[in-house]
């Protein structure tokens, strides 16, 4: 090959597109945090989920649970999607179903915010609105999204995701899992990671347990609801996780450690990371990171720490984690 076909071979490959928004999900960034990392703290590193198309690392699960529909032939063309949410899984379900020609019914409810709302309406699903209780996440709410997916599911015939039993979002997370192993060069000694259908969690720890054994796999839940703990069902202001009962995915086995952080807590870790690293981030990832600070100073700074940036401060200018009167 002379030098002239190699250098137009390279601009081809440079020039060369995708043929869909859905390719741009996962091989995310994973970054070194400095400025909210404190002294004789280990060594932070977050896997920037903000970057996935809809700035969430739910896309990654949602994609799974529509091509194992599509594979087993579950989910037929042109079928109707449905499932229940507190947005993130919702939006990320309204991308693919957008993308892929499904129609999506989509329940949700007002403790969520209204960006999400308006995220998934805006990509196309009909959405149905439970109330909440003062705006708070708890069982009872779970518990009535649920049944309303259930009812729009046998009225419609839709395929329901469901996310809450479908282990089919398990791969999803096996590949943030190899990733996060490639990117770290296998040197990592825990992972963080917040609790809502308990999926990434497990799914990551499945695949770091079996390439180091002895790696720490830590989850977190809301203090106001710490269920997997053996605590009382509360009410929490942490979206996308506490569902308020131990939920059907939830391995006991898979974690070396459950820690609770309080909202207040995890909202306040938020707005700090914007600040002192840039990261503009939701309520689930100040959970994580107050929990992973607090791992890391317990092992030490010759360790290795990752967690999860879940998704992007975007979602939530509208809510009390970025009212300017809270910040």
């Amino acid at each position: 090959m002379t030098a002239a076909m190699a250098l137009a071979r390279t601009i081809r490959d440079a020039q060369r597109t995708d043929s869909s928004i859905l390719r741009c999900i996962g091989g995310t960034p994973l970054l070194q945090l400095n400025g909210i990392q404190p002294e004789g703290c280990a060594r932070i590193l977050i896997k920037v989920e903000s970057v996935n198309p809809t700035g969430s690392m739910k896309d990654r699960m949602a994609l799974a649970m529509i091509e194992a529909g599509e594979r087993t032939g579950r989910l037929k063309p042109g079928q109707r999607v449905v499932e229940y949410t507190g947005g993130s899984t919702g939006v990320s379900l309204a991308l693919i179903c957008a993308a892929r020609g499904y129609p999506l019914s989509i329940v949700t409810s007002d403790a969520f915010s209204a960006e999400k709302r308006n995220h998934m309406a805006a990509l196309g699903a009909e959405l149905t609105i439970i109330p909440s209780n003062g705006g708070g996440m708890d069982a009872a709410l779970t518990r009535s999204m649920v049944e309303a997916a259930r009812q729009i599911a046998a009225k419609t015939g839709a395929f329901w995701t469901d996310q809450l039993n479908n282990s089919d979002q398990l791969t999803a997370y096996h590949g943030m899992a190899d990733e996060i192993w490639e990117q770290t060069c296998g040197r990592i000694d825990a992972f963080v990671q917040s609790t809502g259908t308990a999926a990434c969690v497990r799914g990551v720890a499945e695949i770091l347990r079996r390439k180091k054994p002895d790696v720490r796999i830590v989850a977190v839940e809301p203090s106001e609801s710490a269920v997997l703990s053996g605590g009382k069902t509360g009410s929490h202001k942490i979206e996308g996780i506490g569902a308020g009962f131990v939920v059907p995915l939830w391995n006991a086995a898979i974690a070396d450690e459950i820690v609770t952080v309080t909202t207040e807590a995890a909202m306040a870790m938020a707005r700090q990371l914007a600040r002192t690293d840039a990261l503009f981030a939701g309520t689930s990832t100040g959970a994580n990171l107050v929990a992973a600070i607090g791992i890391g100073k317990r092992l030490g700074p010759d360790a290795t720490v990752v967690t999860v940036m879940c998704d992007s401060g975007l979602k939530y200018l509208s809510t009390k984690l970025y009212d300017r009167a809270q910040t």
